[in-house]
């Protein structure tokens, strides 16, 4: 599916990933998750994840600033049918550009790209140790929908209904 263009009054666009994004997601990733490393007590499982085999599976976008052309931010999404969702499996975003909103352009843009292909929900999860999203994520109107340990990890799950 095609990207909206801008965003945020014109500072950044939406991309679809390439190849070549993938080591900047994959820096991303590592710059924002080393933090949770000791808290978890192992590195969190985006830190693990092969980024060139998602992209076969998943809808991969960067979020691109305009001023520059830098890759500030990042969301991979699919298609859960099991859920009857649009799945967030991971966004992320680069630590020296947090605090600008762009969490907040690529969370919108994950509804829109529900609603485009005619889904009225989002799911993700994160790790019981992220503390952080477990307050953040109700905020923005997700409903917690189960707790369970997977590959190694404790996971909450949420779910956001966009009717």
């Amino acid at each position: 599916m095609a990207a909206p263009s801008s965003t945020n009054g014109g500072e950044t666009h939406i991309l679809k990933a390439r190849t070549e994004d993938i080591p900047i997601i994959r820096g991303m990733v590592n710059a924002a998750y080393t933090k949770y490393i000791e808290r978890i007590g192992k590195p969190p499982a985006p830190m693990n994840t092969d980024y060139d085999e998602l992209m076969k599976t998943h809808d991969i976008f960067v979020l691109e600033s305009n001023e520059d052309q830098r890759v500030v931010g990042s969301i991979i999404i699919a298609v859960d049918q099991e859920s009857e969702s649009i799945k967030i499996n991971n966004l992320v975003v680069d630590p020296t550009s947090q605090g600008r909103g762009y969490g907040r352009i690529l969370m919108n843009f994950a509804e829109e790209f529900a609603r485009s292909q005619g889904f009225a929900a989002l799911t993700l999860f994160t790790n019981v140790k992220m503390y952080e999203n477990l307050a953040l994520y109700p905020k923005m109107g997700f409903v917690e929908t189960e707790r369970r340990t997977e590959e190694g990890y404790e996971r909450v799950y949420f779910r956001k209904n966009l009717s």
